[in-house]
């Protein structure tokens, strides 16, 4: 089967423990391309870190981010864009404030945060770290509602993240009365909402259908529950040995972990042999 779309997840698959592309992964998504072959980051994670890792790799696809509700062309213009409804977001942040939970959200390329809960600082920590050089902005507040009434952004996820996972079950059936959003999980121990119908697989079936790919000649690599939509769409869908196990249960094969190089060794599996 000749391969012309191999959608690839960023974390947990693409990148390593160390958030790091590995040589040999590289090389093999660089192989791919030299090929004709479509390249497409398909992350939970906010625009421009995809945008990010694009370039350093040296992609010439699509992006999809926030696990779809973002879609930019090979030139980098937004083609697709799915947002929040500003009552959804306030609801979904109010219930949050009322459940004590931790909780940030993306524009384009800001990450918001709330700064008042000290005891949720070691989760925002990992992105002041990571995000200081992919220029994203971050803007931190005390009132959630003020930067959402003062600030015309469009925004595209809210992620909960909490160790206590029972707290975090808990909470995403308190978000099922909330109508018109979707949630998701691309971490043990994170929450993801969006709007309503977006999702990975969507947004491959879009990309599907502009670049006019029948689904058999498409591969998608992923490790977790956001990747099981892209999953279903794909001619090969496979599974991060590192993997969550409801990843593991609907994909078709399972590669190496993301320390192991898992995401070359499936191209250079599945893809490369013909």
């Amino acid at each position: 089967m000749n391969f012309k779309l191999i959608a690839i997840d960023m974390d947990g698959t693409l990148l390593n423990s160390q958030d790091k592309i590995s040589e040999r992964n590289r090389k093999a998504l660089l192989k791919a391309v030299n090929r004709g072959i479509h390249v497409v980051l398909s992350t939970g994670r906010i625009y421009k870190s995809a945008l990010y890792y694009y370039k350093h790799i040296g992609l010439k696809s699509p992006i999809i981010a926030c696990n779809g509700a973002i879609i930019s062309s090979s030139e980098g213009d937004i083609i697709s864009e799915n947002v929040l409804d500003i009552k959804s977001i306030k609801d979904i942040i109010q219930l949050a404030e009322e459940s004590h939970m931790y909780y940030h959200f993306y524009d384009l390329d800001k990450f918001y945060y709330k700064t008042t809960k000290e005891e949720f600082s070691n989760y925002y920590g990992y992105y002041e770290k990571n995000y200081i050089n992919q220029d994203i902005e971050l803007v931190p507040f005390k009132n959630p509602m003020e930067v959402l009434d003062l600030n015309s952004s469009k925004y595209h996820k809210v992620v909960f993240i909490d160790d206590n996972l029972d707290r975090l079950f808990g909470f995403r059936e308190k978000l099922k009365s909330i109508r018109g959003i979707d949630t998701s999980k691309s971490w043990h121990n994170n929450l993801e909402v969006m709007n309503e119908n977006v999702s990975k697989g969507n947004a491959i079936k879009y990309l599907m259908d502009v670049l006019n790919i029948d689904s058999s000649k498409v591969i998608a690599i992923g490790d977790n529950e956001n990747d099981v939509s892209m999953f279903k769409v794909a001619g090969l869908s496979v599974a991060m040995k590192n993997g969550d196990q409801v990843a593991k249960n609907q994909a078709d094969v399972i590669t190496d972990t993301n320390d192991e190089d898992g995401v070359a060794k499936a191209i250079e599996k599945y893809v490369f042999r013909y």
